[in-house]
């Protein structure tokens, strides 16, 4: 520290964010990212090709033969893979036109070279604490006949975790990053015994600042503050050794998968979930990361509307155990049953309806999250009101959207208006006439961008969580959300959506038609690769 003579709670939150100060990483995150590798296969095959151009006329008709013989077996093998049809085209394409390259980034992706060890921790994890939490009694036999098939949910959701539904919980949603975080400084503030976070994104400044400046008071005070976080952050905010500069502040800090060069890239197998548990009476989850942009502090892409969630009460149990399974798979041997208590100890005011908090791993076969919100699209009778940052569908996920409208559902899309990325964004503008075609209204935030991952349907389900619809999320990364069932805070969530409805503009077929040209060529171009976004 630079100041020894100092106690760790004499330490402000300015002095702090001086002591763990990180470097630019722009160009490392290039450099490790699948772009990158992909660029190197395409070097390799062109230099083939250079090679086998020097040959006599003889020679290169052997070697397209055998180029095409390759090829049909990779095509081959495609077509009986369990991945989805839109990524099997994808590839299919690759591979046709580049052969050697495109086989090379498929074997990179498919394999999981750098992601092996984390692949084994987790599912260790995953198996064995699949009975570390009981569904609490009475609650599946009152879903069960109350006609909203909310029971089916449960069990299909007990195949790839332990997440049980749950009573006695209150629920409040947060319509901004700054109301998510002035309630989240409250909580931290009262914490006696632990403090979880997990976090895909913590950037220094303003927020980060004051959360960092509350956890190292109270490690002092003799809380449990552990924080984790995706290992994406070391090549864009943070430092390598950044988790060792927490623990000089009495925090116990884990990266989750570290970017190795060649080994793995910052595209699959990420961390994306927003979690923050305390003392296991309190959760948060949500959109929020831990950055200025969340709460407006920084502006990037005009105002940043964001959502969360605060849960209080049983519900909280299971994004404890989701925490501590993530924290164990890192190299961590922390004991479950000191920190999982029986539920009804907790009894919380005003709690109301049901609370399933789930999450969804890109290691297994289930697609939990699209899953989740095709089950609220086929089961809607009235509405489906969605907040979305990202609409990159997959033939699935955009047939159920599509036929919930068709069908006479009022299925309407939120997205950004100032988009933070060109080439998702153009993605996203593929799928608005085929969506209009449907019945489906899609409006854009007018000030800025949107963050939100929220759906709401019918005045009694609300999802809210860190979902995108996009391929990243609903297939390459770990996510996670609460699924809410007859909860009083439904009714904020879809006032939220009005509210934000009046500060949109409406896309219609004349808007289509009036998209730049250069937004139609990158969507044209951009769709051949959609999954890989």
């Amino acid at each position: 520290m630079s100041n020894t003579s100092k106690t760790l709670w004499d330490i402000d939150a300015d002095q702090i964010m001086n002591l763990l100060n990180p470097q630019n990483k722009g160009i490392k995150k290039l450099i490790f990212s699948r772009f990158f590798i992909f660029a190197l296969l395409m070097a390799l095959q062109i230099g083939l090709l250079v090679w086998v151009l020097s040959f006599a006329q003889e020679q290169i008709q052997h070697y397209l033969v055998i180029e095409r013989v390759f090829a049909f077996v990779m095509i081959a093998y495609l077509f009986n893979s369990s991945m989805d049809a839109s990524a099997k085209l994808t590839w299919m394409f690759i591979i046709s036109l580049v052969p050697v390259a495109g086989t090379g980034i498929l074997a990179y992706t498919r394999f999981n070279f750098g992601n092996r060890r984390v692949t084994r921790a987790t599912k260790t994890q995953i198996v064995t604490t699949m009975d570390a939490i009981r569904q609490p009694e009475g609650v599946i036999g009152e879903l069960k006949y109350d006609g909203s098939h909310t029971d089916d949910l449960v069990r299909y959701l007990s195949r790839s975790g332990c997440f049980p539904a749950y009573k006695n919980t209150q629920t409040v949603y947060y319509s901004s990053g700054e109301l998510m975080f002035k309630a989240m400084l409250k909580e931290l503030q009262s914490a006696e015994n632990y403090i979880f976070m997990e976090y895909f994104i913590i950037e220094e400044g303003r927020m980060w600042g004051q959360i960092l400046d509350i956890l190292s008071r109270k490690a002092a005070d003799g809380v449990t503050v552990k924080v984790m976080y995706d290992g994406m952050c070391e090549l864009s905010t943070l430092t390598a050794d950044y988790w060792k500069r927490l623990k000089s502040v009495g925090i116990e800090a884990k990266p989750f998968s570290p970017i190795r060069p060649f080994l793995s890239s910052h595209y699959n197998y990420r961390d994306h979930r927003k979690i923050m548990v305390i003392d296991g009476k309190t959760a948060f989850t949500g959109g929020v990361n831990l950055a200025d942009e969340y709460i407006n502090r920084k502006v990037r892409f005009g105002h940043w509307k964001d959502t969360g969630i605060r849960i209080k009460g049983d519900a909280v149990q299971s994004f404890t155990l989701m925490f501590l399974q993530m924290w164990n798979t890192v190299k961590g041997n922390c004991d479950y049953s000191q920190y999982l208590s029986e539920t009804g100890e907790y009894i919380p005011e005003d709690a109301s309806g049901y609370v399933i908090p789930y999450c969804d791993c890109p290691l297994d076969s289930d697609k939990v999250g699209e899953t989740v919100y095709m089950d609220i699209l086929n089961r809607a009778g009235s509405y489906v009101h969605i907040m979305s940052p990202y609409l990159v569908l997959d033939g699935e996920l955009e047939k159920a959207i599509c036929f919930a409208a068709e069908r006479g559902v009022d299925v309407s899309l939120i997205l950004p208006g100032k988009p933070d990325k060109i080439t998702a964004y153009a993605l996203a503008k593929s799928h608005f006439r085929s969506l209009l075609d449907s019945g489906v209204r899609i409006y854009l935030y007018k000030p800025g961008f949107i963050h939100a991952k929220v759906f709401v349907s019918d005045d009694i389900k609300a999802v809210v969580g860190s979902i995108n619809l996009d391929y990243r999320s609903l297939y390459h990364h770990f996510e996670c959300a609460a699924y809410l069932y007859k909860t009083s805070c439904i009714r904020d969530i879809e006032n939220d959506f009005t509210d934000t409805l009046s500060e949109c503009s409406e896309v219609t077929y004349e808007t289509i038609r009036n998209d730049s040209i250069l937004y139609k060529l990158l969507a044209l171009i951009m769709k051949f690769i959609a999954p890989l976004i």
